[in-house]
């Protein structure tokens, strides 16, 4: 029996409601006009216009020498950390060829798309790691050609992004925003070439022109608000489970979080912790709307019930700290990224440790993981028939396969693998048929 000591407020979307109109007109806009529009696009929502938004040698240098060499030496750690994790998975990918039968070879290949596109936000605050999260994968996986977008508002170039973008790898650095951004890498201009995947997270119109886009590009996930479910027993320490419910509620008002504890006394103590937690943290007014209208604490008979709930959340992130955090491997399916014990943090997996915090959310945990070095791959596959004794049997069970299915062309491609076995033409062949 689940006990709500806290339940998330009915709120409005803070989504307006043409968005979809308003990225539908610019991509059109974009399509038609390339350049001309994005630079009017660009002056309209970032009053800045230059006549080149690439940026040169000398730009990127110039950020570099401006952004404090302890934060050039913690983003060089940072990106450390998440290339060895993506050549850990590039590593686990593997091609193969198989002789499955005498003379017939079946293989598979993971080939990188040739372009990405990695857009890198710039609005509420700097997302340094979305460089580190969207391009390093990608280079791990082997594509040619990564290009970068950053918004500049006012024509204030962002130093410390435009340095992670740089020392994460990308080929290319693009000054531009929102969906001008998007839309110029997924489609191209007279002075961007297009690319073939969009990845990276971005506003409610960043992300719905990634929405728009799909199927003329690839993307990594359709993003919503951030997510943070944690399951908590009576051995957590509440003021570990506030401070890190409020972390995550941080991002952004419309970010759930919600604590499922076996533990009514725990789920109290955490809802006063929260409280008292909040008018000390700069970012409290951010927070404190997330907690207000969609924070919940649940409490729930044991720890078997709480997987059940968790995985019908189907969070984004899911961290658990419990006695032993380790059965959560075994229990839960339906997460983006899963973090057990006191010790581990979601922030660690958003900013340091490696993993990649490009995750899905909205409940899309349920049928996909996040952004890792495969999203930039294709698995592709081949086959080799060397013998033409193993092709004329393929033959004969093609013929019946296709002629059960009313398919007479594909049934004939079979028939004259048959006949050449014998040095022969198939029947219908010499009738004219």
């Amino acid at each position: 029996m689940a006990i709500y000591l806290k339940e998330a407020a009915a709120s409005a979307s803070d989504d307006a409601p043409d968005v979809a109109e308003v990225v539908r007109d610019v991509i059109a806009d974009i399509r038609e006009r390339g350049d001309e529009a994005v630079r009017d696009y660009a002056a309209k929502f970032d009053e800045y216009a230059p006549a080149s938004f690439r940026l040169s040698v000398d730009q990127i240098q110039g950020a570099l020498d401006a952004v404090p060499e302890q934060t050039l030496a913690d983003i060089r750690t940072v990106q450390r950390n998440v290339r060895r994790f993506a050549e850990l998975q590039r590593a686990s990918v593997q091609d193969f060829e198989s002789e499955v039968a005498p003379g017939v070879f079946l293989g598979q290949r993971h080939i990188p798309v040739n372009a990405v596109g990695a857009y890198v936000p710039g609005g509420r605050y700097p997302l340094l790691a979305s460089a580190h999260m969207t391009i390093i994968p990608a280079k791990i996986a082997g594509v040619r050609r990564v290009v970068a977008a950053t918004p500049a508002p006012r024509g204030k170039l962002p130093a410390a992004s435009i340095a992670a973008i740089h020392l994460a790898g990308a080929d290319e650095i693009y000054a531009i925003g929102g969906v001008q951004a998007v839309a110029a890498m997924a489609l191209g201009t007279q002075t961007i070439d297009r690319v073939d995947v969009l990845a990276g997270p971005g506003n409610a119109y960043v992300a719905e022109a990634k929405r728009q886009l799909f199927g003329e590009v690839g993307i990594d996930l359709f993003a919503g608000p951030t997510e943070l479910l944690i399951i908590a027993d009576e051995t957590a320490d509440p003021f570990i489970v506030a401070t890190d419910l409020l972390s995550q509620a941080e991002h952004g008002p419309d970010s759930p979080t919600v604590l499922l504890t076996t533990s009514a006394e725990l789920g109290k103590q955490v809802l006063g912790e929260v409280q008292r937690l909040l008018p000390g943290l700069p970012t409290g007014q951010i927070a404190g709307a997330a907690w207000r209208n969609h924070g919940e604490v649940i409490v729930l008979d044991d720890l078997e019930e709480a997987y059940r709930v968790a995985d019908d959340y189907a969070s984004e992130h899911v961290h658990v700290m419990t006695a032993e955090p380790r059965h959560a491997l075994e229990k839960l399916t339906n997460y983006g990224s899963l973090f057990l014990g006191a010790h581990t943090c979601v922030s660690f997996g958003d900013k340091v440790i490696g993993t990649n915090h490009v995750l899905p959310t909205r409940r899309a945990a349920r049928y996909t993981g996040g952004l890792w070095v495969g999203k930039y791959l294709k698995t592709v596959t081949y086959q080799e028939v060397r013998d033409a004794s193993a092709a004329a049997e393929l033959g004969e069970l093609l013929g019946r396969a296709a002629r059960a299915e009313n398919f007479e062309g594909h049934a004939r491609s079979g028939d004259v693998r048959v006949a050449a076995l014998h040095g022969t033409r198939p029947a219908w062949a010499e009738e004219g048929a």
